[in-house]
């Protein structure tokens, strides 16, 4: 495991590097990742815009700015996503946001179709959801995990698949609204716990 993860991480972007890979694909009508459509790149498109939107508009608050300058050791937050995930479009702007409040935060992007190997290590009841995040000490052993969808979001999904069986596109668009409205509170309280996870662990 651990091989595979320091290999992901010499693959690995910034954020800004990660922002532009999708923005100058999209000047070339393509899309990141292996499979290449006029849908995917559709969506990256509106994803695009969307993380602009959030980069500039995202707050964060005195709980989770407290909580991440109590960490007292190097982390590297490894993110798996790709550029036309619409719940990594409405998240990974915000976790990025959340990485910079502390010095000892490493944030790094790694593509989903060109780390397969890390994306199978980390799978969601058996799938490749995405964004998921791992969280890895000074040495990159994994120290904890969080993805592809805030606590809430996740339990509105569970639901919605027990009524309806499948996640239409219905679904999808009420999802979108929910995240505009939320504003990332749910994925900051979600991350002030798994900050709080790890320290324990430490203890």
């Amino acid at each position: 495991m651990k091989n595979i993860i320091e290999k992901s991480l010499e693959n690995s972007y910034t954020y800004q590097e990660f922002r532009d890979l999708v923005s100058n694909l999209l000047t070339e009508n393509k899309s990141t990742g292996h499979i290449q459509s006029e849908a995917l790149t559709g969506f990256s498109m509106l994803n695009d815009r969307r993380m602009k939107r959030l980069d500039k508009t995202i707050k964060i608050s005195d709980t989770t700015f407290t909580e991440m300058n109590s960490i007292d050791e190097p982390q590297t937050w490894l993110v798996i996503a790709e550029g036309w995930c619409g719940d990594a479009a409405q998240n990974v702007p915000i976790i990025h946001k959340i990485a910079e409040t502390s010095n000892l935060i490493d944030f790094k992007i790694v593509l989903r179709d060109d780390n397969e190997e890390l994306m199978d290590l980390f799978l969601t009841n058996g799938g490749k959801a995405i964004p998921k995040l791992i969280a890895l000490d000074k040495d990159n052993n994994v120290i904890d995990t969080w993805g592809p969808r805030p606590t809430v979001a996740t339990k509105m999904v569970a639901d919605y698949k027990a009524e309806h069986g499948v996640i239409d596109a219905q679904f999808k668009q009420d999802l979108q609204v929910w995240y505009n409205k939320d504003k990332g509170q749910s994925l900051q309280e979600d991350f002030v716990q798994l900050v709080k996870n790890i320290q324990t662990k430490e203890v």
